[in-house]
């Protein structure tokens, strides 16, 4: 399987979710299991690592559901209840292994917290494993038949994202007090956008999306209008280059598509539309003038 550029993973460490997105399109969305310790990169943390990783190597393909894996090798078991019972100890990587290298140097690659010399993988897991909440000793647990199916989609080097924030959406009661805040500092506060055009009255027909870190502070916003229109996407400082930007924008391009659009538009402010080419939108006409600043109509085709 050759390498696809459109191809990308992200995991939501507080949410307990594996993304498969291809070109900003989820594709798949599953439900993992991190570590117990919580999040840390030093070898012997028995911690989830964070950050840009890789698939850095594929082991398992053909073999049999529930093959058990001793140092990425097949032990020519097949897992059942009557074996556990026989190894209660045994940590079990299950049925395929996607073994993760990271791409952060210092961070989660060479020297002590080197994420492939740590041998963190996402692994099948006995179907009596629990996901959803955190449990393994470092690796990601998932479900048989969930890894069986992404190994399959998936080629090498395929990139993975771990983070700690996750994506919630909702209307605007229950997310305006703190989407209006992300708001005011963003726009108001940074970019000097009249405090009196900033909140409007599309506000309460939009469904809204509100980027949340592990503590449950909210940490960047976007909003849908029922005419297909995205908008209103702000991310604080502290947070901008960890993907939370690109995690919003796809969530409310799901929204969208779940209730069958298939044509959506925003207006871009110039220099972020380089970040909306990524996700297929293209623009659409001549620069425009909003609140001062220079913007881009795009538009994007979702697909039928």
């Amino acid at each position: 399987m050759k390498y696809d550029p459109n191809l990308d993973i992200f995991i939501s460490l507080p949410a307990q979710t594996l993304e498969l997105f291809q070109k900003g399109i989820l594709l798949k969305r599953y439900s993992i299991s991190t570590a117990k310790n919580g999040v840390g990169e030093k070898n012997g943390s028995y911690c989830t690592p964070r950050g840009r990783h890789i698939i850095r190597a594929k082991i398992g393909a053909g073999c049999q559901e529930n093959t058990v894996f001793v140092r990425r090798r097949p032990t020519g078991e097949i897992w059942s209840e009557q074996l556990s019972s026989q190894f209660p100890q045994r940590d079990w990587i299950l049925s395929r292994i996607l073994w993760l290298s990271g791409r952060q140097p210092g961070f989660n690659r060479l020297g002590e917290v080197d994420t492939m010399r740590r041998y963190i993988y996402l692994h099948g897991s006995p179907d009596t494993v629990a996901m959803g909440a955190p449990g393994s000793i470092g690796c990601i647990r998932m479900r048989n038949r969930d890894i069986i199916e992404l190994f399959d989609l998936i080629p090498p080097y395929t990139p993975v994202l771990l983070n700690e924030f996750h994506v919630k959406t909702m209307d605007w009661k229950n997310t305006q007090a703190a989407a209006a805040t992300i708001r005011e500092t963003v726009f108001i506060r940074e970019q000097g956008v009249p405090a009196e055009i900033e909140l409007d009255e599309f506000d309460m027909s939009s469904q809204h999306a509100l980027a949340l870190d592990a503590t449950g502070k909210a940490i960047g916003t976007g909003r849908l209008l029922p005419d297909g229109h995205i908008g209103r996407m702000a991310v604080l400082t502290e947070w901008r280059g960890h993907g939370v930007g690109t995690a919003l924008l796809r969530r409310l391009i799901e929204v969208a598509s779940l209730r069958g659009m298939h044509h959506l538009t925003l207006n871009a402010q110039e220099h972020a539309a380089a970040f909306y080419r990524r996700f297929g939108f293209v623009p659409v006409g001549s620069q425009f003038f909003e609140a001062g600043i220079p913007h881009l109509r795009m538009d994007l085709k979702l697909p039928i």
